[in-house]
């Protein structure tokens, strides 16, 4: 087997090893690592949870003794400076590691290129863009994040096969089936937060927790976009235990309200954001969040918020769950609210797609094609 299929592969591995940090890390990002000595795997870790060891450290730890003249396979470039542990690059330079593979650099301008100036200056060989392309997607909320200090957003939606996401009497449980809700359940689970609009609160009185994804405790911040403050105090996401990790987002004159006091009474945060058009500015909502460090927001809708986060232009990655069913009619509710375009030309569109098979379901996956220039 050539050499190169050999490095795929341990990289493939780290990947892999990478992935079991999702809804653990951030704001940090998920990294993978396995240590080879004579073509053999002989330690290997992963960055399990925020302000814990690095993948690095981890992988060496389990190399024990053995990690002196050992080739490293991580998914990140090593850090070179002090955040809540020590520099990588030094811990593995003293460990006497002979070669680094790495996926691909660090885009944090802290260490961008610099982990890997330092590792060489010490004798170590260094290769970097070992299946660059997936430790990219792997990291593409990270990277957004640390680069543009606003969160990755995903827009999920389970819709008919004509588009629809609830009957005209506002019903939708439910349109797709159990392992699609899962599959929904584990978006929150390893996203920051979870976005919905007021009218989805009001309809629904979602608890947005991670239930359906078995094995985990940990439930995403709740973040419900209501600017005329229309949430309803007996709101299951305004009671004790959910209210705590729950933000308001609504206008600044509604947020001077003694409804906003109330609110905040019950443990929720009322944050004030301005307004454009009568609705939340969610670029100036985005931007606190990524204040906050949340590098990840899953969108829920419904129809107006999907609309006005698309609008918006903020949207990064589309995750639509088709059910093969039809609802019809002109008054039910489409997934996609607002103002109709005028030209086919105008719509916004997809690329990278891919289609997944989901029980009798279908999930339908890509990215927002950005505007050019």
């Amino acid at each position: 087997m050539p050499a190169h299929s050999h490095n795929n592969k341990f990289m493939r591995s780290a990947i892999t090893l990478a992935k079991k940090g999702a809804g653990q890390v951030s704001p940090n990002p998920l990294v993978g690592a396995v240590l080879v000595k004579h073509g053999r795997v002989v330690g290997k870790g992963y960055h399990k949870f925020f302000g814990g060891p690095h993948a690095e450290v981890v992988a060496l730890s389990s190399a024990e003794n053995k990690a002196r003249g050992a080739d490293l396979y991580v998914t990140l470039e090593p850090c070179c400076h002090q955040g809540k542990t020590p520099p990588c690059v030094d811990i593995l330079i003293e460990h006497g590691i002979r070669r680094v593979h790495i996926g691909m650099l660090d885009p944090n301008p802290r260490v961008h290129g610099r982990g890997v100036k330092k590792l060489k200056k010490a004798g170590i060989e260094v290769e970097v863009g070992l299946l660059e392309q997936e430790c990219a997607q792997l990291n593409e909320a990270f990277i957004k994040y640390i680069t543009a200090n606003i969160p990755f957003v995903i827009l999920k939606a389970a819709l008919t096969l004509d588009g629809k996401i609830a009957t005209c009497t506002g019903n939708s449980k439910w349109i797709t089936g159990e392992e699609s809700r899962k599959r929904g359940h584990r978006m929150r689970y390893e996203a920051d937060a979870v976005m919905v609009g007021s009218g989805t609160i009001i309809t629904d009185d979602p608890l947005l927790t991670v239930r359906l994804y078995k094995g985990v405790k940990k439930n995403p911040l709740r973040i419900v976009v209501d600017s005329s403050l229309s949430i309803p105090l007996t709101s299951r996401v305004m009671q004790p235990g959910l209210a705590e990790k729950t933000i308001i987002a609504t206008s600044p004159r509604k947020a001077a309200t003694a409804k906003a006091q109330t609110i905040r009474d019950r443990g929720a945060e009322v944050l004030a954001v301005k307004v454009r058009v009568g609705r939340i500015d969610l670029a100036a909502l985005f931007t606190e969040l990524g204040k906050r460090g949340i590098a990840t927001v899953l969108i829920e809708g419904g129809s107006e918020l999907n609309a006005s986060a698309l609008k918006s232009g903020l949207v990064d990655k589309i995750m639509f769950f088709y059910a093969p069913k039809i609802i019809g009619g002109r008054d039910s509710l489409s997934a996609i609210g607002g103002d109709s375009m005028k030209k086919i030309a105008d719509a916004l569109q997809l690329q990278d797609i891919s289609i997944q098979r989901i029980d009798c379901d279908f999930l339908v996956e890509g990215y927002l094609r950005k505007a050019e220039g």
